[in-house]
């Protein structure tokens, strides 16, 4: 599989393609956000590894030009500690993940294989999907549409979706999301779900404020209700 990775700083762009090639996967390297792009468009990389401050075109307009055109996971590096409103201004412009610099190597490798499974993730077999006449899912083709148009969903947003549907009716506690989800390498990041929730519901519900689909069991997790056809 191909992953591209921009960054600015050569050492760590070295550190990050040595680590991945030796784990077999096919680097590219781009060291700002201008010649990313360009790799992007010749090499239609699997997944994209994108620095956040860079010169010239920073990592989160680079994220919006890709998500115009692909959607490719994206996963952002931050050279600061990460807040919500950083997770959220990156879901905004599309990115899947956040990790903060300096970056341990065998975690930065075992996030990067977490999302690509994700992004391969397909429904389950007995799963086709969900229509109620406003929220349309269909699970093998990994497609959402909202009230007859058609909402793009990064693979982290759909993998959180098609979990919390297959287990409809039924409260999905918050550590099982984050195993089911994301991954063990994600146990600690405990406010993972909300924040993503949060932007899921944006996505997809009438009104994000007063949900209909997503709703919260307060300190214990969340339940997708089906809702009558419209």
């Amino acid at each position: 599989m191909k992953i591209l990775i921009v960054d600015d700083e050569q050492t760590i762009r070295d550190a990050l393609g040595r680590k991945l090639r030796r784990d077999g996967f096919n680097v590219f390297l781009a060291s700002n956000g201008i010649e990313g792009l360009r790799v992007f468009h010749a090499e239609r990389p699997d997944l994209v590894v994108l620095d956040i401050i860079m010169p010239e075109m920073d990592g989160l307009t680079v994220c919006q030009r890709i998500r115009e055109v692909a959607e490719t996971p994206v996963m952002m590096l931050s050279a600061n500690a990460i807040t919500e409103e950083d997770i959220i201004r990156g879901l905004n412009a599309g990115a899947d993940e956040y990790l903060v610099k300096p970056l341990r190597l065998n975690e930065f490798s075992a996030r990067v294989q977490a999302l690509l499974r994700r992004a391969r993730m397909s429904g389950s077999e007995t799963a086709s999907g969900y229509n109620d006449g406003y929220l349309s899912v269909d699970l093998r083709r990994r497609q959402v549409f909202v009230n007859g148009k058609k909402e793009h969903l990064t693979p982290t947003e759909f993998k959180l979706l098609s979990v919390l549907m297959e287990n409809s009716g039924r409260v999905v506690t918050q550590r099982e999301l984050l195993e089911q989800v994301w991954g063990q390498e994600y146990a600690d990041d405990i406010y993972y779900p909300r924040v993503y929730i949060a932007q899921l519901r944006k996505k997809i519900e009438p009104d994000p404020t007063n949900p209909v689909y997503i709703l919260t069991e307060h300190r214990v997790g969340y339940r997708f209700e089906k809702q009558p056809n419209l």
